[in-house]
């Protein structure tokens, strides 16, 4: 077995449920789900996404070569997407401010491509900050040197303020297993767990797709007006409902019979409204199973398929 494999088995192994005292657990999702709240509401108005799917798989690709833990991929890619977005707001307000003043403001091409030379040095950079670890200089056929590394660091930290060390959406999904785990769930969290790390790669991989399917379904809409987009930011930066989307499809797969007490926990948790919980959970295992072949309709779970047509004619009303 080579060793990313090898590394990945042994994280999943060692993550152990049910061993924090129940205090300790409800204050860490009280802070959870504070530190969600505020970044759901910074997330409004954000300029961009970079968490397309051949970044996200490049850093996935890097992490496993590093042999590095799950959670560094996603925090990898959390942290190069606030960069990227700070970056484009960046450019997009010196452009302002140029053209305020009068002045002829710096060719937009030029920007982009001198964006775009740094971009697998400023991914690898993110990658190590997640990390906290030494690595290797060579990269896929791209070389840089320490210093460029350590300058590349640099400027990502004074980017975001020092600020990245934030909560994953693993942190949520693990967090609100281990209390699933004191309420009673019927299906194990060690046997939810493994899935719910399947399912949130593959949300990462197809986050645009999964996202846009459930705007449009919110909506009743297939082709949804810019304000709606930029309204939906929010939505796509909601930790909290992520991960109640992502344990409950895992239920689903693992359990299709418990999957509404499962599904009653996380609202009770969480008070997040069922309708929403289900109607993510349906985008995304509409999505595993292969959405993107037409030709291949794939039968819809009966529950999900109801409470999600709900969901859509109360978002009209």
């Amino acid at each position: 077995m080579d060793r990313p494999v090898r590394s990945r088995l042994a994280s999943l192994s060692d993550f152990q449920f049910g061993a924090v005292a129940t205090e300790t657990i409800e204050d860490a999702l009280l802070h959870l789900a504070q530190q969600n709240e505020q970044a759901v509401q910074e997330a409004a108005g954000r300029m961009g996404s970079f968490r397309e799917t051949r970044i996200v798989e490049f850093v996935f690709l890097l992490s496993e070569q590093w042999c590095l833990e799950k959670s560094v991929s996603y925090q990898a890619v959390e942290i190069l997407e606030r960069f990227m977005v700070k970056q484009a707001e960046n450019m997009h307000r010196q452009a302002m401010v140029q053209l305020s003043e009068k002045k002829e403001p710096q060719n937009w091409k030029a920007l982009k491509e001198q964006l775009s030379s740094k971009f697998v040095l400023r991914l690898v950079s993110c990658v190590q900050l997640a990390s906290k670890l030494s690595f290797h200089y060579k990269t896929l056929g791209y070389v840089h040197s320490k210093e460029e590394l350590l300058e590349s660091e640099l400027d990502v930290l004074k980017s975001l303020n020092f600020q990245i060390n934030l909560p994953t959406p693993l942190a949520y999904v693990e967090m609100l297993l281990e209390v699933l785990g004191y309420n009673g769930c019927l299906v194990p969290a060690t046997q939810l767990h493994a899935t719910c790390l399947t399912l949130l790669d593959l949300v990462y991989l197809l986050h645009e797709p999964i996202y846009e399917s459930l705007l449009r379904a919110s909506i009743e809409n297939s082709v949804p007006s810019q304000l709606q987009g930029e309204k939906f930011v929010s939505v796509k930066e909601d930790f909290m409902l992520l991960a109640v989307g992502i344990i409950a499809a895992s239920a689903f797969i693992q359990n299709h019979e418990c999957w509404s007490q499962v599904v009653g926990h996380l609202h009770s948790i969480t008070g997040i409204a069922l309708e929403s919980i289900a109607e993510l959970s349906y985008a995304i295992l509409t999505h595993s199973v292969g959405a993107n072949t037409p030709a291949r309709k794939q039968p819809a779970p009966p529950h999900l398929e109801a409470r999600a047509l709900r969901a859509a004619a109360a978002s009209n009303t």
